[in-house]
């Protein structure tokens, strides 16, 4: 009888030390109160960003500052439902790290819902990008295309457990994803900023949205799921801060630009926009 209640203690102990349902998981991340912080701060974050897009935008005519406007909400839209998820348990998983990682046999809180808020997210970023630099469709969908097959193999890298070298692989090809991303915008778009007359503008997104993106694989490969450097808490605080400047600092800039309606944003053929000598439709 001693055995049976020993070997029940020891298992509830474990349950307690790698919760498994997403209610225990939930009551994991509440215990810890700086990893509560990380998720709750971006919550109120973008909830707050999202009230004011909608107030500094309700004077805007022009469709195609409408629609720089919707998809910049839209990547607050995305954080908030995401956060939302992290913070409920809902997208976090405890995941067992292979041999060689420096954790090997240990359940890792891996938060793959992050993966969930950058494949949504990043995508409305690059359209935001795109049309201010003046570029084309194709250059815009490349792009996009790019960021979720990036999200998609950092999700993998993530979740791998069957080998720690298989995680760094996956590591390889979601960063030269990322590499061809940063090109387009250091490069191309730049350059065809310079040439629609967004220059001032697009030179300051990009050094915060490139510089700030940089900052997400560093982390990865310095917290818990890579060389476990950093504690969970960390890697999600430094996520987190990164999100703040890459979305919400870049979204205010983006909508104070955008609501004054400038010929730059508005005279393109494309997207909708507002042609010299058309009328703007009127609003339903």
């Amino acid at each position: 009888m001693n055995t049976i209640s020993l070997l029940a203690a020891t298992g509830q102990d474990s349950l307690m030390q790698t919760p498994e349902t997403q209610r225990e998981i939930f009551e994991f991340v509440l215990d810890d109160t700086l990893l509560t912080l990380s998720f709750v701060s971006n919550i109120a974050l973008a909830g707050l960003t999202i009230l004011f897009i909608v107030a500094m935008a309700r004077g805007v005519t022009d469709p195609r500052a409408k629609l720089i406007i919707v998809a910049t909400m839209l990547i607050s839209v995305v954080s908030i439902s995401s956060y939302t998820g992290l913070m409920s348990g809902l997208t976090l998983s405890f995941v067992e790290m292979p041999t060689g990682h420096p954790l090997a046999g240990d359940e890792v809180l891996t938060m793959w819902g992050r993966y969930l808020t950058w494949a949504f997210s990043t995508p409305f970023i690059l359209i935001v990008l795109g049309m201010i630099a003046g570029s084309n469709l194709t250059k815009i969908t490349t792009t996009v295309a790019m960021t979720i097959a990036m999200c998609v193999t950092g999700l993998a890298a993530a979740l791998t457990t069957s080998s720690y070298l298989m995680r760094w692989w996956w590591f390889v090809l979601s960063t030269s994803f990322f590499l061809v991303i940063v090109y387009v915008i250091m490069v191309d778009w730049s350059r065809e900023s310079e040439r629609t007359g967004t220059a001032d503008l697009f030179n300051t997104l990009k050094i915060l949205t490139v510089v700030g993106w940089f900052g997400y694989p560093v982390l990865w490969a310095l917290g818990v799921e890579g060389f476990a450097l950093l504690e969970v808490w960390m890697t999600s605080w430094g996520y987190s801060v990164l999100d703040i400047i890459t979305k919400y600092i870049v979204t205010v800039l983006i909508v104070l630009y955008a609501v004054n309606e400038p010929d730059t944003i508005t005279a393109d053929a494309d997207y909708g926009s507002t042609l010299r000598g058309v009328g703007v439709p009127a609003d339903d």
